[in-house]
């Protein structure tokens, strides 16, 4: 295994207009990684494109290859279960609802998700989106749990709990300790938040950290180095919260080949694996 594969896994974001899930998977894993998490695209993977037959064949081409798949992770850009309209919220359940079965028949440990979004000009009062982000975890969890999978929340700046101190003040409320946090370093550092300070608050309940690069200008999910993330600190915080899973790269990029390569390079020069992420 290379340093790289034994530090990092790889999110598939940047292959979801070129590449079949499962095309991605073989392609990554020449390049020598082997933990992943799969991006949820028509065309990529998309629930109602999988038949029985179909997910039997990808979750033994997992297996058979030696590849570990962490979670899945839908695009929270179509779909919003804090919307406004009551068919928006039931059309999005019914896809995520989708996605966590696939989780379940491919034997994936977990699905991302997002609390929903607020409108930017007029957003409906939080207690009234928390409400719908409560309902929608009413009906997902539950049935994540019969399939023994999981929910992981991730912070997401356009999302309408923002910051991980709201976050987690609304999972903590909601009451459900089979609930996970996705925390994406780019996401935290676009509003200003204190990375360490954020992975120590969620340590509970810290399931998959997402790396890539961004400034605070232009909300990006680059290379590292192309923004102004300071990832120095970041494995010791890892190491001190007791943190295992490998980080995941979710940098979107136009050669994602070269350019998680290049930065999987940049972060192990910088002393990652030393730092035992």
């Amino acid at each position: 295994m290379t340093r790289a594969a034994a530090t990092f896994g790889v999110n598939t974001y940047s292959y979801t207009l070129s590449h079949s899930a499962r095309d991605c998977l073989a392609g990554l894993a020449d390049l020598g990684f082997t933990t992943f998490e799969l991006m949820i695209y028509p065309g990529h993977l998309w629930p109602a494109d999988l038949g029985p037959s179909a997910r039997r064949a990808l979750r033994q081409f997992i297996e058979s290859n030696g590849l570990t798949v962490t979670t899945l992770n839908m695009p929270n850009v179509d779909l919003n279960v804090a919307g406004a309209s009551a068919e928006m919220r039931a059309y999005t359940l019914a896809n995520l609802s989708s996605v966590v079965q696939l989780a379940g028949d491919l034997g994936i440990p977990a699905v991302v998700l997002g609390p929903g979004k607020a409108n930017p000009l007029f957003p409906a009062p939080i207690e009234r989106l928390t409400g719908y982000f409560y309902a929608a975890l009413d009906i997902l969890e539950p049935l994540a749990h019969d399939l023994d999978t999981m929910l992981c929340i991730e912070n997401m700046p356009f999302a309408f709990l923002p910051g991980i101190d709201a976050l987690l003040q609304a999972l903590d409320h909601y009451g459900c300790d089979r609930i996970g946090v996705v925390y994406d370093v780019a996401n935290g550092h676009y509003i200003n938040e204190d990375i360490g300070a954020a992975l120590r608050k969620c340590r509970r309940r810290l399931k998959v950290v997402h790396l890539s690069d961004t400034n605070q200008q232009l909300y990006r999910h680059d290379p590292i180095g192309l923004g102004t993330v300071d990832f120095a600190p970041i494995p010791a915080v890892l190491t001190e919260i007791g943190f295992t899973p490998k980080p995941m790269f979710e940098i979107i990029s136009t050669d994602p080949d070269r350019d998680i390569v290049a930065s999987a390079s940049t972060l192990l020069g910088a002393g990652w694996d030393r730092a035992g992420h």
